[in-house]
């Protein structure tokens, strides 16, 4: 007695070519939504290195006030270079500290992170500060929100 197996009683092995097709829009569409969205983190990430390379002077600012009851002049205070591949250069004048990135990241190339001190209402109090972009202005998608409401 032969016992033979019909074409319908198998088990299917595999992917047919539709659900293939399927799989491969659906990654297409989640790639086609998360590169964006991954390339403004990027950005965000340098920005972040331009305001970080910033706030290094403020406590050398905030400790010059402390001592002499006002902000220092350009000349009074130079601040550290804080040149890296995407800080072009940090200074201050009045207190006020400016990094500039540079032009390694065409999103925010030459924009300028200004952080502007004011003076404590009473003696011994801390300096406050607001965080601004300068005249060439990053994009604001990608300033961290401190410095997007001023």
């Amino acid at each position: 007695m032969k016992i033979t197996k019909s074409i319908a009683s198998q088990a299917q092995k595999g992917f047919t070519l539709i659900e293939l097709m399927i799989v491969v829009a659906i990654i297409g569409i989640l790639a086609a939504v998360a590169l964006p969205a991954y390339k403004d983190y990027t950005v965000r990430a340098k920005v972040s290195e331009v305001i970080l390379a910033a706030s290094a002077g403020k406590d050398a600012v905030a400790e010059f006030y402390a001592y002499n009851n006002a902000f220092p002049a350009a000349t009074s205070l130079t601040l550290a270079t804080q040149s890296t591949k995407y800080v072009a250069s940090v200074a201050q004048s009045a207190g006020i500290i400016t990094a500039t990135a540079s032009a390694a990241e065409p999103a925010m190339s030459s924009g300028t992170i200004v952080l502007t001190p004011t003076a404590p209402a009473t003696t011994g109090g801390a300096v406050t500060w607001t965080c601004n972009t300068g005249t060439t202005a990053i994009p604001t998608n990608y300033l961290p929100a401190s410095c997007r409401g001023n």
